[in-house]
């Protein structure tokens, strides 16, 4: 992985070859006593570890992804969600008007000071100044119909990636017995199953990441961001370290209730609202005990507390399980969001649409 100096007369080069050299030293990624030599391929002793210009093979993957949701919106999306009744909404256009749309596009939601003084010069009544903002970010939203596809497009990918989680895993000792997460790591060969499964996941998260501009925004746009930052990073770096094993499972427990939520999202586009909520209700104790159970005390257990019992802790070690410290700290504010709407739906009564659908759309929850 590291690469021979190169000083020669010139300082960028040099400063150059130190950066990449000091960016791959052994003693930041590697355990004590390792070097990037010991993750070479070794045919002739069946030893294949995971190799980095591997990761290459995610990028035409995400573009792949990118063209086959376009085929699947408009050959799969659009006729299920005319099928289940999606409808759009009439909505009423707001009056042009220059100085209000001047400030529309700086605050989206300008506060009574502001409101009093934009009706004072617009010559217009505060009421119809409130209304017009009312109706110019109702504008802005986007359609059902655009919700609804990319809702049956994650519930299809996480679907897809669960049984083929499940199907990578099962076989696997490390699935029945964490400790073996551990044995001879990190001299451990990549099969071939693990591989394309990660690779599907990494070209996925590529893809969105690519794609968040075309997106629904949400409220959470920038815990968004966060997390897909946060997601392809840990694939990418799991996987050149050869921390696949844990990283496996990790992407398992995160696949396991997403597909609830997504297909309580399209019920609830298609306003099936009865349906809606009872995939949400199964989606809701799948999401609490997978992310603030199983995730803290049994996968961050495993490679925090577990993985000591084959190497000493090095920078690589603090590293990930920091990383996975923050996708921690993300599912608890998922999981207050979740809880919050299920205590209006138990204690006030059936939760509004319109709040149903800010909520759900909150709750964009896969990660590693």
């Amino acid at each position: 992985m590291a690469t021979g100096g190169g000083g020669g007369g010139r300082v960028a080069p040099g400063m150059a070859a130190w950066l990449y050299e000091s960016a791959w030293d052994e003693r930041l990624w590697l355990p004590k006593n390792l070097t990037w030599k010991d993750l070479e391929e070794k045919p002739e002793l069946n030893l294949m570890p995971p190799q980095c210009h591997q990761l290459l093979s995610a990028l035409p993957l995400a573009l792949a992804f990118i063209t086959l949701r376009y085929v699947f919106d408009r050959t799969i999306a659009l006729p299920l969600g005319r099928a289940l009744g999606v409808k759009e909404k009439v909505k009423r256009l707001a009056i042009p008007n220059a100085e209000l749309e001047r400030v529309y596009q700086v605050r989206k939601q300008p506060n009574q000071g502001e409101l009093e003084g934009l009706a004072k010069r617009s010559d217009w009544s505060l009421r119809r100044v409130e209304r017009w903002f009312r109706q110019r970010r109702n504008q802005d939203r986007s359609n059902v119909t655009k919700k609804f596809c990319e809702a049956s497009w994650r519930f299809t990918f996480y679907i897809i990636a669960f049984c083929t989680g499940l199907w990578v895993l099962v076989d696997k000792p490390w699935f029945w017995n964490l400790k073996s997460c551990w044995t001879n790591y990190p001299t451990q060969s990549v099969l071939v199953s693990q591989y394309w499964y990660y690779m599907l996941e990494l070209g996925f998260y590529l893809s969105l990441l690519f794609s968040v501009a075309f997106d629904v925004k949400r409220k959470d746009f920038k815990e968004q961001l966060i997390h897909h930052f946060a997601t392809i990073t840990l694939i990418s770096f799991s996987y050149v370290v050869n921390l696949i094993r844990a990283g496996t499972l990790i992407m398992l427990v995160h696949d396991v209730a997403d597909f609830f939520l997504e297909s309580a999202k399209m019920f609830l586009y298609a306003d099936w609202k009865r349906s809606s909520h009872v995939l949400f209700m199964i989606f809701t104790p799948i999401f609490l005990i997978s992310r603030l159970v199983i995730f803290p005390f049994w996968i961050i257990h495993c490679t925090a507390i577990l993985s000591l019992e084959s190497y000493e802790p090095f920078f690589g070690y603090y590293f990930f399980n920091g990383m996975l410290l923050l996708l921690q700290s993300l599912h608890i504010f998922w999981a207050f969001l979740i809880l919050r709407m299920l205590h209006h739906f138990v204690f006030v009564g059936p939760v509004s649409p319109k709040l149903n659908c800010h909520a759900f759309a909150s709750f964009k929850t896969n990660t590693l």
